[in-house]
């Protein structure tokens, strides 16, 4: 039996209901003025409080309004019904190699985060819990999953990736295509009960599934007690893991106590010439503060693999240990890849942050390394490109 199932009842999109998940932005505002923009997008949804119209109610006031807006995309042709199907999926662009994927549901009773847990599904971050709550909520008040978690399929990989491309092929004019943010084209094909339906679940749950995007909506299927979560099985070769930065908008001491702090927890500190950018390769993380660029290159402590990842350090050595800084402070926002060094940089000259951490890449390796382990990777540390994109298929919920 496999843990990868076909999604009961599923809501296709017909077309413009495509976003970002609703975690990808560093700035809210970005989410309103898409939604102005396309108010079909499922960020309306899956944002209620940051749509124009809600503005100004909290998250939990305003999600009679997220149930209206579902019902209205349903109602008005948006999203139209399919029974008992997975979803075939392509991401490409000129240049690039295809990424593939299947759009499914996941037996929730499978997620592990530590060794002595029995699970296929391997959930590897710490999570920021008012997050997963406000998830919860959502999914509770909807009925419905519109944002779906990365599976990385680390058994069968070769195998999914080869059949998810000749299906692709095989399978014809797509049901519906979305173009992002990145000029990306998403297409999606429905496939029904049939062997080929069973020989891609069985593939998409041959092995270990690692979750690269998506911790909150996976512990969130959990805390809610639903039995299985809105998911799409991806393969090693579909993905790259990009960079995951940090702004902070106001520090605790001044710039040069900082550096002193961090030079007496055993740092090397070295002025950045030029531009500051994103560090070529681990073991350096470069600082932005004061108008100047630093290369840091943080002490190591011990021998293990985990716990000496740039991210760890940052966020013990720089945040916690030099800023007093718990990883949830408000004061402290996670940019993804998708927001170049330029823009981070911009941001602190502008005034609205004043230190810029720049961290290179998580490698695959040791990605799958500390998941494999059942260790846990630190706070927002891996960005996965491509992403899976929301609202283009939609699970509902059993009653």
């Amino acid at each position: 039996m496999t843990v990868v199932h076909p999604i009961a009842r599923a809501w296709i999109t017909t077309g413009g209901t495509g976003a970002q998940n609703y975690d990808e932005f560093a700035d809210d505002a970005e989410i309103t003025s898409i939604v102005e923009a396309n108010p079909h997008s499922a960020l309306g949804i899956e944002m209620p409080h940051r749509a124009p119209g809600s503005l100004g109610k909290s998250f939990l006031d305003a999600l009679p309004d997220a149930v209206a807006r579902l019902a209205e995309a349903k109602a008005d042709g948006s999203y139209t019904p399919a029974e008992q199907v997975v979803v075939l999926y392509r991401i490409s662009a000129p240049g690039e190699e295809s990424a593939y994927g299947l759009w499914a549901m996941v037996d929730t009773d499978q997620i592990s985060t530590r060794a002595d847990e029995p699970g296929l599904v391997i959930r590897n971050e710490d999570v920021f819990i008012a997050k997963v709550r406000e998830r919860v909520a959502l999914a509770e008040a909807i009925g419905h999953l519109l944002s779906p978690v990365l599976l990385l399929q680390t058994g069968k990989g070769d195998e999914l990736h080869a059949a998810l491309a000749a299906a692709t092929d095989a399978a014809g004019a797509p049901a519906a295509t979305d173009v992002d943010q990145s000029g990306r084209t998403h297409a999606i094909w429905l496939l029904g009960p049939g062997p080929a339906q069973d020989e891609l679940t069985a593939l998409a749950g041959g092995g270990d599934l690692v979750v690269a995007d998506g911790n909150h909506r996976s512990l969130a299927a959990q805390t809610g007690g639903f039995p299985r979560f809105l998911a799409v099985v991806t393969t090693p070769a579909s993905v790259a893991i990009q960079p995951y930065n940090r702004l902070v908008s106001e520090l605790t001491t001044t710039p040069d106590e900082l550096l002193d702090r961090l030079r007496a927890a055993g740092a090397e500190i070295t002025p950045v010439d030029g531009p500051v950018d994103v560090p070529a390769t681990g073991g350096v993380v470069h600082l932005y503060l004061g108008g100047r660029g630093y290369a840091v290159t943080l002490p190591h402590v011990g021998a293990g693999r985990l716990e000496n990842l740039d991210h760890a350090l940052v966020e013990r050595l720089l945040l916690r240990d030099a800023l007093g800084l718990d990883p949830g402070d408000k004061r402290i926002t996670y940019v993804g890849g998708d927001y170049p060094a330029s823009w981070l940089v911009g941001e602190v000259d502008a005034g609205r942050a004043e230190l810029a951490v720049l961290v290179a890449p998580v490698t695959v390796d040791d990605f799958v390394a500390v998941n494999l382990a059942r260790e846990k990777m630190p706070r927002k540390s891996t960005w996965f490109t491509p992403k899976a994109r929301a609202g283009l298929v939609v699970a509902e919920l059993p009653h």
